[in-house]
């Protein structure tokens, strides 16, 4: 998680809280991700899966599809956001899912993904580990 602006589904829910008119939840996350630096480590919490939390997947992955289809194709692209729900189907033996779940195994992971929030909304180009 070293840059958010480079992960279309990043891309395509902030295209979506823009439409929406919920831009402040930005701005509110944001904040909380900055009060979540003073705290021990072991009480850091994911702040940015509110984020995630305002859209279904199907939604997210309408947008990803919109933003990476180029204007002059004329098929139809879809792109499919899979569910965790399907990931645990197609994956059972496996719990590796805190990439894409935003549960993080350990405080550490955690502590990244704020920060990486952080970058993000400071336009800052700095690795968040």
């Amino acid at each position: 998680m070293s840059k958010m602006k480079e992960f279309v589904a990043f891309r395509a829910l902030v295209a979506l809280l823009a439409e929406d008119g919920k831009m402040h939840l930005m701005d509110e996350v944001y904040q909380r991700c900055l009060e979540q630096e003073k705290l021990p480590i072991e009480q850091v919490e994911n702040q940015v899966k509110f984020l995630y939390e305002q859209y279904s997947d199907d939604q997210i992955s309408v947008k990803i599809s919109e933003l990476v289809t180029p204007e002059n194709i004329t098929p139809e692209v879809e792109v499919i956001y899979q569910s965790i729900a399907d990931l645990h189907k197609a994956c059972p033996n496996n719990k590796g899912d805190w990439y894409f779940s935003g549960d993080y195994p350990t405080p550490g992971g955690m502590r990244v993904v704020n920060r990486a929030f952080i970058n993000y909304m400071k336009n800052s180009d700095e690795r968040a580990y």
